[in-house]
């Protein structure tokens, strides 16, 4: 069977774009930011972003392209048939994020059609309390799944890069339409003062636990330690630089996440909304609640949330390809039928999600972090411990002379630093989660122990890389 490929640069790029931007960057990445302190936590993610989240996504992209298959025969291909187990984690983790993504997607798709009569507006949080799980939300999530299988299905070429080359300048232009609306509205200023005003102190006293939470953002907003950008790397040509290419994607990606903070923060400040209301309803309770103020009402609610669609929908497809992938590089199905079983299976873990408010908390606020993180950890030290200077190789196939100058300090960072960065923010996330307080230096020496270890182990176990 002829692998697919994508017919242009752009529409690599702009697809992979629309991988990571999505959800992460308009629900999750405003309600974060409100409840880890504003600007304190913006800076923390941006500094995430350059100095782990680009070298760790060109990290990913390294083993796509080079075994040209999906996370589980990726692994099988370069490591060994024992790798396949880190494979099918990221296929795991793939499950584990769309079985929510879906039901926030049906959300959002219901209160775009709501905007259009104005339904939520005399009661946003009894709006949202009556809609967001039960049947009615397994509905809705079966839409939003319908949608992301019919472009899924269209193949990469005709379909996801068709889809994404439309829906990612559409968001970006009208986000942008919307931030300079923001600017105009009186009391928006208090909602630059916050988002854009480092308070040291809050900083300096919650330094950890912002960290963790811009670290556990950054790598769900780069889509990153789940194998979709290693199932998206896998149809790039070697001509192409995989270095310019993921640090267009990455940058493209925060400047967005950074664009929706100045339409949503000046927003709810005008209105005088505190923006850490509502958790993870946030969106959809504090911002929708405050469209009922706006002249335009519902044409503000009603373009809002189609560009919010477009972004959730572009994810949901990234992460629905991987299993595709995976169906039809190990197992021989044709696209169709592998687009049916994996569409099949969405249906029933994001209805089961969508009737369990228990169930959907444990996955959006637990175990995303902890799957992504653990994973893109394992894939670094893949790279650095296994492939060697086969990943190096693979970075230079076609990168320009600055991007060689900074291979041999990527290879380092992606084979040493940036494990040790990953194991220690995961440690700290484990500590939190069974209720057992971690310090910053218990966390540094678990992770220091824990890296040295897994490094040792490879040397003497790992097979040969090809």
């Amino acid at each position: 069977m002829v692998r697919a490929t994508w017919r242009t640069r752009l529409g690599f790029v702009l697809a992979a774009v629309g991988s990571a931007v999505g959800l992460g960057n308009i629900w999750r990445f405003p309600w974060l930011t409100a409840t880890n302190g504003g600007a304190a936590f913006l800076l923390l993610y941006v500094l995430v972003i350059v100095l782990v989240g680009v070298p760790g996504l060109l990290g990913e992209m390294v083993i796509g392209r080079r075994s040209r298959r999906n996370p589980v025969g990726a692994f099988g291909a370069l490591g060994g048939r024992r790798w396949r187990v880190l494979g099918g984690v990221a296929v795991l983790a793939s499950v584990v994020l769309l079985s929510f993504y879906s039901v926030v997607g049906g959300w959002i798709l219901r209160y775009a059609l709501a905007s259009a009569t104005g339904a939520y507006f005399g009661n946003p949080q009894g709006y949202f309390a009556a809609i967001d799980y039960g049947v009615g939300a397994a509905g809705f999530h079966v839409l939003f799944l319908l949608a992301t299988i019919a472009v899924v299905y269209a193949g990469v070429d005709r379909g996801i890069e068709v889809a994404t080359t439309v829906m990612v300048p559409g968001i970006v232009v009208l986000f942008g339409a919307l931030a300079v609306w923001a600017a105009t509205l009186p009391g928006s200023a208090g909602g630059y003062e916050f988002y854009l005003s480092l308070d040291v102190g809050y900083l300096r006293a919650n330094f950890v636990d912002v960290l963790v939470a811009a670290a556990g953002q950054a790598l769900f907003t780069l889509s990153v330690g789940a194998g979709a950008m290693l199932t998206y790397a896998s149809y790039v040509d070697e001509d192409r630089s995989l270095a310019a290419d993921g640090t267009i994607i990455a940058g493209l990606n925060t400047g967005i996440g950074v664009l929706a903070g100045l339409v949503i923060f000046p927003l709810l400040f005008s209105l005088g909304v505190s923006p850490g209301e509502g958790g993870p309803g946030a969106l959809f309770v504090s911002l929708a609640g405050a469209f009922a103020d706006l002249p335009y009402s519902r044409v503000v609610g009603v373009v809002f949330f189609g560009v919010v669609l477009l972004a959730a929908l572009s994810s949901a497809i990234s992460i629905f390809e991987v299993l595709v992938s995976y169906l039809v590089d190990e197992h021989d199905l044709t696209r169709s039928q592998a687009t049916a079983g994996v569409g099949g299976l969405f249906l029933v873990t994001g209805s089961v999600t969508a009737l369990s408010p228990s169930l959907f908390a444990l996955l959006a606020n637990t175990v995303a972090n902890l799957v992504l993180t653990a994973g893109l950890l394992g894939f670094l030290l893949f790279d650095g411990w296994v492939l060697g200077k086969a990943a190096l190789d693979e970075y230079e196939k076609g990168a320009g002379p600055v991007a060689r100058m900074v291979g041999l300090p990527w290879y380092y960072a992606v084979a040493v630093a940036l494990p040790l960065f990953l194991a220690f923010t995961l440690v700290s996330g484990l500590g939190g989660v069974v209720g057992v307080s971690v310090t910053a230096p218990q966390a540094a020496g678990v992770a220091v122990v824990g890296v040295v270890g897994a490094i040792l182990l490879l040397r003497t176990t790992a097979d040969a890389a090809t």
